[in-house]
């Protein structure tokens, strides 16, 4: 390559090359690192799944605890009514499955309303 020779650099990395003796300019795809790759980013994984149980309590109406099962949670009518009587039944139904940070939330919102919810890992 003759001296007179002027490089730039372009936003990529590559070089443009200016040469005097034919006034033009060429550019030449010469990568700055040659054989280096981005290290590829991680995926993200699924968050550990956390249980948010309903513990009957012998005080809430029934009809407020669906009512509220199915304002705070996706769940319907008829489920909200179903883990409701579970609750009262065994004492503590699955509400749902979701992770920490949700469940945390649920448990919040729950206490709110005067119900007992706990959370727990998922095994």
């Amino acid at each position: 390559m003759p001296d007179d020779d002027k490089k730039k650099l372009l936003p990529d990395g590559a070089e443009q090359r200016e040469s005097r003796e034919g006034g033009g300019q060429t550019a030449t795809l010469d990568p700055k690192h040659k054989g280096k790759t981005k290290p590829k980013p991680k995926v993200p994984g699924m968050m550990p799944p956390w249980k948010v149980l309903l513990h009957n309590d012998d005080v809430s109406d029934q009809l407020d605890v669906v009512l509220t099962i199915v304002e705070l949670t996706p769940l319907n009518e008829t489920e909200a009514f179903l883990r409701m009587r579970e609750a009262e039944k065994d004492g503590v139904a699955l509400l749902l499955v979701t992770h920490k940070e949700r469940a945390e939330l649920y448990q919040e919102q729950f206490t709110s309303k005067q119900l007992t919810v706990t959370i727990e890992p998922d095994e």
